[in-house]
């Protein structure tokens, strides 16, 4: 499904200096299966995701999607894959504020034309995700927990072959954290699609298939129980 191979991006530093933010990195994610990757803060995971999204382009290296290597696409071409095959939840909450939960999380659809279905296809995923009372709130009306939850509805909503989320659980409690993880696991088993999880949370290992950890932006063994720091704000409700 999909497979990296040698990816690599670096960015300049004070004197000059490239620094590699993701270190040759192969990885291969097969139909059906939860990757989880643990590293500090500034590992260099969020530009994994983003390399991996056609949101920024390599140095070096390739994304194959299905035998396509995205970077041989058009940007008209790698927009489509992001809106019909891509599953992106990063820790931007862009979210239409005058919208309410439900019809941010049909945003996609809505884009795709699907409007006659998104009701019903939107409104279980957030009853999944504990938001099933929330569906005509807006986004200042909910934590920022609950705007992560809708987000990750809207990533999910068109069923995508590929799920990438960056910190899904950054700003929730256990219980919901788990309820994250285990939709991300159903999303995999159930759905078909590959999903690459990007966390510190430790319950996530349970979910995976496989764990990895990134550091210094090469991707190496975990160690079970290994902690990571994280740079966070205090957590807000869930």
């Amino acid at each position: 499904m999909l497979q990296l191979r040698k990816l690599s991006k670096c960015y300049a530093a004070a004197g000059g200096e490239p620094v590699a933010a993701v270190d040759e990195v192969t990885l291969e994610i097969a139909r059906g299966e939860l990757v989880a990757l643990y590293g500090p803060s500034g590992s260099g995971k969020t530009t994994l995701l983003k390399l991996i999204a056609g949101l920024l382009e390599p140095d070096s290296g390739s994304v194959v999607l299905d035998g396509r290597d995205i970077w041989s696409l058009s940007e008209s071409e790698r927009a489509h894959y992001r809106l019909h095959e891509l599953g992106y939840l990063d820790q931007a909450f862009d979210l239409l504020e005058g919208a309410s939960a439900a019809q941010n999380a049909a945003f996609k659809l809505w884009l795709t034309g699907n409007v006659r279905r998104a009701e019903e296809i939107v409104e279980p995923l957030l009853a999944r995700l504990g938001l099933g009372e929330r569906l005509r709130s807006r986004p200042a009306e909910l934590s920022m927990g609950e705007r992560q939850r809708v987000m990750l509805a809207r990533a999910l909503s068109l069923a995508p072959k590929l799920v990438l989320a960056d910190e899904p659980t950054g700003n929730l409690d256990t219980a919901r954290s788990r309820e994250v993880l285990a939709l991300l696991g159903e999303t995999s088993r159930e759905r078909g699609a590959a999903v690459l999880l990007v966390t510190h949370d430790p319950q996530a290992a349970a979910f995976a298939d496989r764990v990895h950890a990134l550091q210094d932006g090469r991707l190496c063994d975990y160690t079970a129980g290994e902690v990571f720091p994280v740079r966070t704000g205090r957590r807000e409700r869930a």
